[in-house]
């Protein structure tokens, strides 16, 4: 399948995924960023009727709003975690590590149509926990051809990196990461799925990345 990736500012992407009802949206990048989402739909010829979001940072939910107002029949999907942060609510649950819940949380008016739990299909994207970088971070592997949409787990600025330890190159996805271990159990899982091509949340996309892979996560364990 081809990518459709929308890039903000040169770091922060979403990606547009075709199904045979329309177009998923695979996040939203920051605030402002509706008009180039839409023109990138509209010359595709095809209508968004999902937005799947990876998880609730700012930089990924950031023009959720407007989208919605522009797009109301759209389908809104988050994991449950995370939806809880979409909404503000920064309570960790008793099992969670009590780590710090790091990067911005500006929330959203919009709540999710539904939430979305690993192993759920969205079309024909496989939901995949990653939890880590936010608690309920997932990530959305393509059954047809295994382009893993990786949200944060993986950054590819400046070369392949998990967000379990800060990359010199491109430390932001590692800096606003709430529990660090739990970030490189998640990269270490996403590994072994085998991705064809990885399409992370910050950076280009990446094909047949395994080594690059685990290079990063023998960095992130050093």
């Amino acid at each position: 399948m081809p990518i459709h990736r929308i890039s903000r500012f040169g770091f922060v992407s979403a990606y547009l995924v075709e199904e045979d009802d329309g177009l998923t949206l695979i996040d939203t990048t920051v605030a402002r960023s509706e008009k180039a989402i839409l023109a990138a739909a509209e010359g595709l010829g095809r209508p968004i009727v999902r937005i799947a979001l990876t998880h609730a940072h700012t930089d990924h939910i950031g023009s959720l709003d407007a989208l919605h107002a522009a797009l109301p029949g759209a389908e809104v999907l988050i994991s449950a975690r995370d939806a809880r942060l979409l909404a503000k609510d920064m309570t960790l649950d008793p099992g969670e590590e009590q780590g710090k819940l790091r990067g911005g949380y500006s929330g959203a008016q919009t709540p999710p149509t539904r939430t979305i739990a690993p192993g759920e299909r969205v079309g024909s994207l496989e939901v995949v926990a990653a939890p880590g970088h936010t608690p309920g971070q997932v990530t959305f592997l393509d059954t047809r051809d295994r382009t893993l949409y990786c949200a944060d787990a993986y950054s590819t600025i400046g070369g392949v990196a998990t967000s379990a330890k800060r990359y010199w190159r491109f430390p932001l996805p590692a800096s606003a990461t709430w529990h660090h271990p739990t970030a490189l159990a998640t990269a270490v899982a996403l590994r072994v799925l085998g991705p064809v091509r990885l399409a992370p949340g910050h950076g280009k996309v990446v094909e047949a990345p395994g080594a690059a892979m685990q290079k990063a996560i023998a960095r992130g364990s050093a």
